[in-house]
Formats: C-alpha cells, structure tokens, sequence
C-alpha cells in the first residue's frame, strides 16, 4: 500500500527526531526474514529500548538529513532497517548481533555512532560495549580497588602477628606433647 505524502511527511519527521535523540544507529538488510521473524525482531528490540524501523531509502535519507547520522545516507541500498539506540550505545549492536546469530538473512550493513561511520563489521566491538549499569559498577570497582587495597594492607600486620603467634602456640603444644 502507497504512502499518502502526508504519511510520508510524519514518517520522516517522526524518523528524523528519534535519530535527533540517539547516539548509535544500525542499518541492517533484512531481505529473507518471514514476517514472524521481523515481528519477533521487532518484538526483541522493543524489549531492550531499541527503536527498530523497515524504511524505504528515499526516506530513510530525508530522516538522517541534519542528524548525528547523516554520514549512513551512502548505504541506504536494498530493503533495510533502522536501529537506533537512544540511551544505551550498545543496545541496537546487540540486538541485530544476537537475532542475526539464529538468522543469516539479517545481515549489517553499517553502524554510525556519534557521526562517525563504522563499517558493519565493527557490529561485534559495538555489541561488546557494557551497559549503563555495568558501566557504573566498573567504574565503581576501579574507584574502591584503592581502599580496598589500603585497608588489606592495614589489616594485615595485625593478621600476621595472629597467625605467627598461632604457629608458635602450635609449636609449643607440639613440643610438650613430645
């Protein structure tokens, strides 16, 4: 079915302001999925916070114009869809990777984060990336690691001097029994 231009108009506009707000974005091909399969895709990407469309290229290009993800317009090529991440950089990455491991029809073509163009192959190093949370809790370890260590290190003349003087009352008892 044909979209009306007015369709068309809050298609890119409604495209254009979610690409405004997020900072990776993911175009993948799609070609080969059942319609099942792009429903549980969509579905999956729904669920990690991913705003998942099948755009035609026309307007996938007007959408991108003016955003962070303008440098993607050369490889708008063949039936596609984009991902984009808003909160979580690896959110996008992670979904196309993990649903693109049971299904060899969808297939990355190319990544933007921040501007920068990536090629699709990078998809890997973006996944990997760690989330908001997990973040935080690595920058929380690296922040404790010192008092951690500090307190190690106070605490163990005291915890030397109990086992010295353990072995040794070991070594006595030892001894009389002999």
């Amino acid at each position: 079915m044909a979209l009306r231009l007015e369709d068309k108009k809050a298609f890119v506009k409604e495209v254009n302001a979610v690409a405004g707000n997020s900072v990776t974005a993911v175009v993948a091909n799609y070609r080969g999925l059942s319609v099942a399969e792009m429903t549980e895709l969509r579905k999956e990407a729904r669920n990690a916070g991913v705003y998942l469309r099948v755009v035609k290229n026309t307007l996938a290009r007007r959408a991108v114009e003016g955003t962070d993800f303008e440098c993607i317009k050369d490889t708008l090529k063949g039936p596609i869809l984009l991902a984009f991440a808003k909160d979580d950089p690896g959110a996008a990455a992670r979904v196309i990777k993990d649903f693109a491991k049971g299904h060899d029809a969808l297939q990355a073509v190319s990544l933007s984060i921040n501007g920068q163009l990536l090629p699709a192959s990078d998809l890997e190093r973006l996944a990997e990336l760690p989330t908001f949370d997990q973040a935080r809790a690595i920058l929380l370890g690296v922040m404790m690691a010192p008092m951690t260590k500090l307190a190690r290190t106070l605490a163990e003349p005291s915890a030397m001097l109990a086992r010295t003087l353990s072995a040794r009352g070991s070594q006595e008892s030892a001894q009389r029994k002999a």
